[in-house]
């Protein structure tokens, strides 16, 4: 059987994990039980899919707090179930009014690294809480106090800690003791670390959620807790202010949208580069026999790894907020620049990176993270991803709230051409600009065929975030997986730079070497992605897939 080993080499895909979650009625995928089990309880008592994301994300924000939040942003993508066009809501994170270009480099022009990531000046202005709000006043049917009602208790009475809480204080240990807020919010007065089976309360969490269940949005953009953020930022150079906060909107635009034999693809537009990336590798592979060369196989692999180099490439030049730079999607994103892309790879040989530049696209026309699925008894598919970037974002909590800061800025380019912490290189398109959205990787996407919600999908994981959720799509639609084994399924991940195809455990040392053969350089490395996906078979049978590389992942119907 094939087997996926992480970081801490233990096996993590069992026999029993490989059959999907079957419901006839509602279903949830989300990286922790408790969110799991609370948004199940809002579909159970009448609630529709939007409903029960937004309960989900609120509850994540409490019981994971180093990627659920409300000190981050993110992006949901709502697909109805009455056939009508998909919307997604972005809810990204936004660069302060004071920020600048230059604003994490040097005196000599060198970028500074850990000023995007470990200072004050890393945070961008927090968009969840207006973005989960929106969706709610757009499209559910429960109040915010209401959704907000299963994290304020969870908040408040505490919750049993699982391992993975207790591992992933220990590791980031060094960088969050530096801030005493951190220190008192998430240890033990003693300073140990909670251990699995303790009992885990957040009381300053509790007030700032009671505000927003209270005061609405203006909760925690306005008041009190935008006082202590703001009080947070002046105490250490921060940039925030209560301007920057009073001023934040998340908007609603239009998913990108492709087709892959016959289905319809959608997810999310810029200011992530998620959808267009996926759209344009599956445009570029549709032209191969995929499913005839087989799942994994050296021939599926390295068309794969090429494709994956050339939209990784045109990500450096061309993606960005688009309300601040032209992007030009309809070219990235449209067959025939596929076709030219195509042409220029080659089946017995990898193309090195040096090689490859961004390509031409047609006319301009005129972004550690978690991830969830709903799809509800009418049909109503929400996917959404939110993240306050690193685990545990920035390290630093606001003092008083009980919350995280992200350290989102650093998806900015610091430096046009310098890598991010993933090994992104950005250009002009993502440079620093006051009120700019930076760009992500963030993909929520669902898939429809003949007008039907098909497939509502999603994951963590950086710059790997793309390639994971394209490899799903394929495993569904290429090799015809059921959605637990195409989720388990190992995985690969190219980026253009730095140039070698990151494997997980479980390709065959055989396809490896031919790999090698071909030219390319194969690193196999700890497993990637956290991906949550809701299958939606033809009679209406939701089918849920919950990835078993995050271990308090669960999908759950009724």
């Amino acid at each position: 059987m094939t087997t996926v080993v992480p970081a801490s080499g233990q096996p993590i895909l069992e026999g029993e994990r490989f059959h999907p979650t079957v419901a006839r009625h509602g279903m949830v995928a989300t990286s922790h039980t408790l969110a799991t089990d609370v948004a199940l309880q809002v579909l159970r008592d009448g609630g529709n899919a939007i409903d029960a994301a937004v309960t989900a994300g609120f509850a994540l924000a409490v019981t994971q707090p180093r990627s659920g939040n409300i000190g981050g942003g993110g992006f949901m993508l709502i697909s109805k179930g009455d056939g009508s066009a998909p919307e997604a809501i972005d809810y990204r994170e936004r660069a302060p009014a004071a920020a600048t270009a230059t604003m994490f480099q040097d005196d000599s022009g060198e970028v500074v690294e850990d000023r995007s990531r470990f200072t004050h000046l890393a945070a961008g202005v927090p968009g969840t809480v207006a973005g989960l709000a929106l969706a709610l006043e757009r499209h559910g049917t429960l109040s915010l106090k209401e959704a907000l009602a299963p994290a304020i208790k969870l908040a408040r009475d505490g919750f049993t800690v699982p391992k993975r809480f207790t591992e992933g204080l220990e590791s980031a240990r060094p960088r969050l003791e530096r801030w005493p807020a951190t220190l008192n919010t998430f240890y033990k007065r003693n300073g140990d670390a909670y251990q699995p089976g303790d009992l885990f309360r957040q009381p300053a969490l509790t007030r700032t959620l009671q505000r927003i269940a209270n005061d609405g949005v203006k909760g925690f953009y306005e008041g009190k807790t935008a006082e202590l953020i703001t009080e947070e930022m002046q105490r250490h150079g921060g940039l925030i202010t209560r301007e920057d906060l009073k001023a934040y909107h998340p908007v609603v635009r239009t998913p990108v949208h492709g087709s892959y034999r016959g289905y319809d693809i959608y997810s999310m537009s810029p200011p992530s580069s998620g959808g267009t990336h996926i759209v344009q590798i599956l445009n570029i592979l549709e032209g191969f026999p995929i499913g005839q060369f087989g799942h994994n196989s050296a021939d599926t692999l390295h068309l794969m790894a090429e494709a994956m180099k050339l939209a990784y490439a045109d990500r450096s030049e061309y993606l960005g907020d688009t309300d601040y730079v032209d992007v030009p999607l309809a070219g990235l994103t449209s067959k025939a620049y596929a076709e030219a892309l195509r042409g220029d790879i080659e089946p017995g040989r990898a193309r090195p990176a040096s090689e490859i530049s961004p390509g031409q696209p047609a006319a301009y026309e005129s972004p550690e993270t978690t991830h969830f699925s709903v799809v509800d008894k009418w049909g109503n598919a929400v996917s959404n991803t939110y993240t306050i970037n690193f685990s545990y974002g920035s390290g630093i909590t606001v003092k008083g709230a009980g919350f995280l800061l992200n350290n989102e800025m650093d998806d900015f380019s610091a430096k046009p051409g310098v890598p991010n912490a993933y090994g992104l290189i950005g250009g002009e398109a993502n440079k620093v600009e006051p009120g700019k959205r930076m760009l992500s990787s963030m993909s929520p996407t669902i898939v429809k065929k003949d007008g039907r919600n098909f497939l509502v999908t999603g994951s963590p994981g950086g710059s790997r975030i793309i390639t994971t959720t394209l490899q799903v799509i394929m495993n569904v639609i290429d090799h015809g997986m059921n959605i637990q084994t195409a989720v388990n399924a190992p995985r690969i991940h190219h980026q253009w730079l730095p140039d070698e195809v990151r494997i997980e455990q479980g390709i065959s040392p055989d396809t490896i070497a031919l790999l090698e053969k071909r030219g390319h350089t194969v690193v196999t490395n700890s497993a990637m992605g956290a991906i949550q996906s809701i299958m939606i078979g033809k009679d209406g049978t939701l089918y849920g897939g919950a990835d078993p590389r995050r271990s308090t992942s669960s999908a759950r119907g009724y």
